[in-house]
This record gives C-alpha cells, sequence and structure tokens, in this order.
C-alpha cells in the first residue's frame, strides 16, 4: 500500500447524456489493476467540479476529470488555483470535446482510462479572460452560437462551417460587432460576424484549423478575425476561405498572439468553452505557458 499511486477522480455523471455510467466500474477496475487507489467525486451543480480540483490534497498523484469541454474548463480552473498543481488526466464524455480532438486523445472512455495509466504528462497552455481561465477557446459573433446548438447531423450536411456560416447569415437578427484587437504592436479595426482566441484545431466541432498552424504549448494563442461581409461574393469568398483553410484575405484573417485586448461599441457576451462570459465592452485575454500537465498517451 505504500507505493500505491492514489487519483483523484472527478465526474460529471451527466456528460455525454450519461454514458458514462456503465463504464465507470471497468475505468475503476483499470485503475485498480495498477495498483492506483481511486478516490471519487460526482459533480452536481455547476462549479463543483473547481471546488474539487481546488481543495485536492497533495498526497494525490493526480486529478481525473471525466466529463466534456465544461467540465474540464471547471477542473483546470480549479488546478489552477491549487498551489500543488496536480498533474491532469482526461477522460473525454462529452458532446464536443474540441480540445481532447486537439490532443488526439481516445474517444472511447475505456481507452482513455487505459492511455492514463501508460501515458505520459505534456504541458499545454492555459488562457486568462479577465480572471477566468479557459482551456482553449474563447469566442464572439454569430458563429459561437450557432455552432454550439447545431446539431451534428446538420454540421455534416455541407460540411462543417460553410453549413453554420451559410445558416446564420440568413438570420435577420445576426449582426456584426464594431470591435478592435490591440497585439504585438498590432491593432486590427473593423466589423465582424466572429472572432476567436484559441489554443486547439478544433472549435465548436465545426471548424478545423491544420495542425501546423497549432502548437499548444508555445505561449501563443491563434487569432481568428471574420469581418463582416457587404454581398452574396464576399460572403462565399470567405465559406472557401475558410473550407480551403486560407488565412490571409481581406476577409478572414489569422495572427498568433500572448496577449489580445479588444474593444467593442457595446457589451458583448464571449463564450469561454462553451459557457457564456458577460465581459461588457472590453476584455484583456491572456495565455498562461505550460501551466498544465496533461496526460498523453504514448504514441507506441
Amino acid at each position: 500500500m505504500k507505493n500505491k499511486k492514489r487519483f483523484l477522480l472527478i465526474v460529471n455523471p451527466v456528460s455525454g447524456r450519461g454514458t458514462l455510467r456503465p463504464k465507470l466500474w471497468q475505468i475503476l477496475n483499470i485503475f485498480s489493476e495498477a495498483s492506483i487507489a481511486t478516490t471519487v467525486m460526482f459533480t452536481q451543480k455547476r462549479g463543483d467540479a473547481t471546488e474539487f480540483a481546488k481543495s485536492c490534497q497533495k498526497d494525490f498523484d493526480a486529478v481525473v476529470c471525466a466529463g466534456g469541454d465544461g467540465t474540464l474548463n471547471e477542473v483546470i480552473s480549479g488546478l489552477m488555483q491549487n498551489p500543488h498543481r496536480h498533474i491532469l488526466g482526461y477522460i473525454p464524455v462529452g458532446t464536443t470535446n474540441d480540445l481532447a480532438k486537439s490532443l488526439g486523445l481516445a474517444k472511447s472512455p475505456i481507452q482513455a482510462a487505459r492511455d492514463i495509466i501508460n501515458g505520459s504528462p505534456k504541458s499545454i497552455d492555459i488562457g486568462l479572460f479577465g480572471d477566468r481561465y479557459f482551456n482553449y477557446i474563447a469566442s464572439f459573433g454569430a458563429f459561437t452560437e450557432a455552432s454550439y446548438n447545431a446539431t451534428q447531423e446538420a454540421k455534416n450536411v455541407l460540411g462543417h462551417f460553410a453549413y453554420i456560416l451559410e445558416g446564420i447569415m440568413s438570420v435577420a437578427n445576426i449582426r456584426p460587432y464594431n470591435a478592435k484587437f490591440t497585439f504585438n504592436d498590432t491593432v486590427v479595426e473593423g466589423e465582424f460576424i466572429f472572432a476567436a482566441i484559441s489554443n486547439t484545431t478544433s472549435v465548436g466541432g465545426v471548424l478545423k484549423l491544420k495542425d501546423a498552424l497549432v502548437a499548444l504549448n508555445d505561449g501563443e494563442f491563434e487569432l481568428l478575425l471574420v469581418r463582416r461581409p457587404n454581398d452574396i461574393v464576399q460572403l462565399n469568398k470567405i465559406v472557401g476561405d475558410i473550407v480551403s483553410q486560407k488565412f490571409e484575405g481581406d476577409m478572414v484573417s489569422l495572427y498568433h498572439a500572448s496577449e489580445i485586448t479588444v474593444e467593442c461599441d457595446e457589451d458583448i457576451d464571449w463564450t469561454l468553452d462553451g459557457e457564456c462570459e458577460h465581459a461588457g465592452k472590453s476584455a484583456h485575454i491572456k495565455n498562461v505557458p505550460s501551466a498544465i500537465h496533461l496526460i498523453m498517451p504514448n504514441k507506441d
């Protein structure tokens, strides 16, 4: 018992429509066979996962999160406030799991548990939006809400972002935001229908960035800006540029920055890892480099 490792397993029982429940005993058995003593804590309301991770004692070897993007956000927020900053394991169980896709984590909870046993910690950057942490994306605009509300079947019809963008442009109450982005001694101003400050290759399960464009521990975000189209020609160009990953044009631009200040003419609701954040007319976003060590599957 002296050499036995200890895991704190934080479980959101409703993630993925409760699909984890019948697999939980198998996961615990995998940990047990690896001589790991596991303490399980179930979340019952928003904020529970943050408190569990924040108060986790030093003698735990790792904190393991079983849930979706929102649960992972809470766990990482708690770890960032924990002086011991435990190693993190992640068993993706949600419906989107953007960060898991970017990291190449197993879709199967059982395989993900095995990968935690056999894997190795890898550092990843974390975002700080004002005083709130986020794992992989802070965004605003029409695409943000549409992407998280759309069904997977709908996303597959025309191919990811093309469907979402064409869909939202037909909705009368969707409008652009007049905003200014300041970063790297650069200022970008204009009317934007979508803006994302991200550290991921998968945004909302809809937009994909090439692996070559994203490094999860380089200390920088990817800033993607989509300007307001004035006509159908510009709209088609936006769709084409995004599908073909062309981010150097007048309508769609991609930048890299470690700190970004955003100023708007009106109050804007942001989405942090799929959760709403009321930020007012301005926001300051900072990259916290290599803040978390996440257990990744070994390639061999």
